[in-house]
């Protein structure tokens, strides 16, 4: 009999579609059920707002025998049964960037000065929130007035700017022990609005400070009582690897790691929960690159996605209605080199607007 897990979060499908691969009864509770999801659940049920997300898990354990349950972005915090993964106490000193910033500095691990008013530039940051949408470089306090209101007067951090190549490392955790699987490349989205929002990724990384930042990923994560798959984000630049968030769960870049590795995270996650690291850091195969599509314009969703499969993830429902900017789906590239992974997330892409057109 296969063992059983309840994948419940914002986002699931890339934990889903890997912990199915992995062998096991897949349940999902999630916010978009994209159609691809639901291929690889036995069951899966939506939720539209973060508060309901506590009562869709109750249900589906309700109607199921599941084994344990695996967080992801949104439900790091919640009190589950079984948990697979990285308990509340701890994932809460990572959901807070301000506590995270003097978590590193206890490390004395390379990290963006913390500014104090009147510094300029400074990259601008909520202390809650993931996925960098809300993070902006601010020049003067008529800018800062402007951010804080763009970002709802949250309460935020202010750091050093720090001109680099954005990039994370895939860890598996023991709690007290880590081992990195993967360094990757991260994509951001760039532009006026959003700038540093994550928008992908590039697996491997193959930036000159790339074995720096995976020995201090995983200095970082064996410190951090983490357990099972924890991320490190950083900015590499030509002299050192600045540490800037950790990721007490699954990361986007699941897709390209697995891609380029041929590891499955699902059960590699699973063994360090119960103690048990890799031998070795996998070596690339291939590079592997993924884009998340924005839509352009609003914009309904008429063409059936599905037959694209293979080369775009996270396949909306005909019907589904996307305002501009709300992403779409994500597209993938895979090659011998990066500029052959790029050549094919080109096609893929073209061929992906083509199909929306018909």
């Amino acid at each position: 009999m296969s063992p059983s897990v309840l994948v419940a979060g914002y986002t699931t499908r890339h934990v889903a579609k890997s912990a199915a691969r992995a062998g096991y009864d897949v349940y999902a509770v999630d916010h978009f059920c994209d159609q691809d999801l639901l291929w690889c659940t036995k069951d899966a049920m939506a939720f539209d707002e973060l508060d309901e997300l506590p009562f869709a898990i109750e249900e589906m354990l309700s109607r199921h025998d599941i084994d344990c349950v695996v967080t992801t972005s949104g439900a790091e915090l919640l009190d589950v049964p079984d948990r697979l993964g990285t308990a509340p106490e701890i994932a809460a000193r990572f959901m807070d960037k301000g506590k995270t910033q003097e978590f590193f500095e206890s490390l004395d691990v390379p990290v963006p000065r913390r500014l104090s008013d009147g510094e300029y530039p400074a990259m601008m940051k909520t202390l809650s929130g993931a996925g960098g949408w809300r993070n902006a470089v601010v020049h003067s306090d008529v800018e800062r007035a402007y951010w804080e209101e763009f970002a709802e007067h949250e309460p935020f951090m202010m750091q050093e700017v720090i001109t680099g190549v954005p990039a994370s490392v895939s860890c598996v955790g023991t709690g007290n022990a880590a081992k990195a699987v993967a360094a990757n490349e991260q994509i951001l989205r760039g532009g006026e609005n959003c700038a540093y929002a994550f928008s992908g990724s590039v697996t491997p990384c193959t930036h000159p400070m790339t074995k720096r930042m995976m020995a201090v990923a995983e200095e970082i994560v064996a410190a951090s009582g983490c357990v099972g798959s924890v991320g490190v984000d950083f900015v590499l630049t030509d002299t050192e690897a600045y540490a800037i968030e950790v990721n007490p769960r699954f990361q986007g870049t699941v897709e390209t790691v697995e891609a380029a590795t041929g590891v499955n995270l699902f059960r590699l996650h699973a063994d360090a929960c119960r103690g048990i690291l890799p031998d070795a850091v996998p070596k690339p195969r291939q590079v592997c690159v993924r884009k998340i599509l924005a839509a352009p314009e609003p914009l309904v969703m008429r063409a059936d996605m599905r037959e694209l499969a293979g080369t775009i993830t996270d396949i909306p429902h005909p019907g589904t209605v996307f305002e501009e900017g709300e992403v779409m789906f994500s597209v993938l590239g895979c090659g011998k080199s990066r500029e052959d992974a790029f050549v094919s997330l080109d096609k893929h892409i073209t061929d992906a607007v083509q199909h929306i057109k018909t």
